[in-house]
């Protein structure tokens, strides 16, 4: 129970008139009675905010809601007592939410619903949970305060933003994916499995002619082959110190998350499976399924990863690797590197390559472009420009010498890796090298 600030302007009034009696004793009685009176109504107006409100509150939440995206929530309250009351409404959102139209004030009549509606917006990935709610009833006559707490615990799972693999697969659908800057390359009937029999076409290779088939039709018939199936996609995640990076408020692991996820979702619906081993502090492994619940159970696997404190080893995450997976993959390395970290990485490369093909997305800072970009004037900006210069050539040869040991190497800034890495899919599965 809490005054109200009007209880606190009668209380400045009474002062005021004790004031006045001081100085004209004849109205002391008169400033008494009125202190007693004001008294008995604030006291039976406590009595009559006293009692707990007949009031029943529900909360309506998506137990699954996108990081940095607006979520709405309904708060329903109903009113079974036999008086309206004026209420002020706060719910106990996670402290790393940020809402909007909280708290919210409205007075409900007798025997009537009311749905509050606000929105709130998650800024990192993880589970969450919503506590209870405060009623706060203010008394009949204004001058008392009362708050109730409703418990009402929901457990929400903030999971990436998922916009972007919605875009694609609208494109996709669209036959519009030149928009988002994925290339499709047109082939002539070429591939590793076979598709379907069709008439010869100007400029097919003889080697696709069917010769049993075009005796039988007395006409040229070619085979058609469209790119294997049933191929297998495996993420190494790094969860280590380097992906803390943040740019635009956006760190490299939550960058590299959304990318993982969008090619998950076209390897998918080309018909491989696909899997992921997060190491560099937490560790998580899917094995390589199939099918289209691989991204929903991908989601379930990766939401609330964090990166760490603690150093990525390239060559324990690529040992636990030819453990777990026999079969030869395309391996996705999802990292970002530096100088120090390149041997181990090299090495990494050279265990996997002896089983699987092997692709190093490596993240890059952007600030790096920018101050290559940036005028030199002083002697400051040149110091800084000269060692960009220098760390980026350093990067360069430590790629190559990736290049050299059979990977194929992204060296990007993380915006443009969801696109990049889905083109460099397409190749190779246009080029048969898995």
């Amino acid at each position: 129970m809490t005054p109200a600030k009007s209880l606190l302007g009668v209380a400045v009034v009474m002062s005021l008139l004790a004031l006045v009696a001081a100085f004209f004793p004849q109205l002391a009685t008169t400033w008494l009675i009125l202190v007693f009176v004001s008294l008995g109504v604030v006291l039976l107006d406590a009595l009559l905010v006293w009692k707990p409100p007949a009031v029943s509150v529900t909360r309506v939440v998506r137990h699954s809601i996108p990081v940095d995206v607006w979520s709405k929530l309904v708060l329903t309250l109903a009113n079974a007592g036999s008086s309206p009351l004026k209420l002020r409404i706060h719910d106990h959102y996670p402290s790393w939410f940020e809402a909007e139209s909280m708290p919210y004030s409205l007075v409900l009549p007798v025997a009537r619903t009311a749905q509050v509606q606000y929105r709130v917006k998650p800024s990192r990935r993880g589970d969450a949970e919503f506590s209870c709610v405060d009623l706060v009833v203010l008394s009949p006559l204004g001058f008392w305060n009362r708050t109730y707490e409703y418990p009402l615990f929901d457990r929400v799972k903030v999971f990436p933003n998922f916009q972007a693999i919605g875009r694609y697969a609208l494109l996709a659908t669209d036959h519009r994916l030149s928009q988002m800057g994925v290339r499709r390359r047109q082939r002539r009937g070429e591939g590793n499995d076979f598709h379907q029999l069709r008439e010869y076409r100007s400029g097919d290779a003889l080697r696709q002619i069917d010769w049993k088939a075009t005796s039988r039709y007395r006409k040229l018939i070619s085979k058609e082959y469209q790119d294997e199936r049933d191929q297998q996609v495996l993420f190494l995640l790094d969860c280590g110190r380097r992906m803390r990076h943040a740019e635009a408020g956006r760190v490299h692991l939550d960058q590299a998350l959304n990318a993982m996820l969008l090619l998950a979702h076209v390897a998918s619906q080309q018909g491989d499976a696909v899997g992921m081993l997060a190491f560099g502090g937490p560790h998580r492994w899917l094995p390589p399924h199939k099918g289209s619940g691989v991204v929903k159970e991908l989601l379930s696997r990766v939401y609330d990863l964090t990166a760490s404190q603690e150093a990525a080893d390239f060559l324990v995450a690529a040992k636990q690797i030819l453990s777990l997976q026999q079969r030869r993959a395309l391996i996705v390395i999802l990292t970002n590197t530096r100088d120090e970290d390149h041997g181990d990485l090299i090495s990494a490369v050279q265990l996997l390559k002896r089983r699987h093909l092997v692709v190093v997305a490596n993240l890059r800072e952007s600030f790096l472009n920018e101050t290559l970009q940036r005028p030199v004037s002083q002697l400051d900006g040149a110091l800084q420009f000269h060692a960009v210069n220098e760390y980026l050539e350093s990067r360069r040869k430590s790629l190559d010498r990736l290049k050299y040991q059979g990977a194929i190497t992204l060296d990007l800034e993380a915006p443009q890796l969801p696109v990049a890495l889905v083109n460099g899919y397409l190749m190779i599965k246009s080029s048969g090298a898995l």
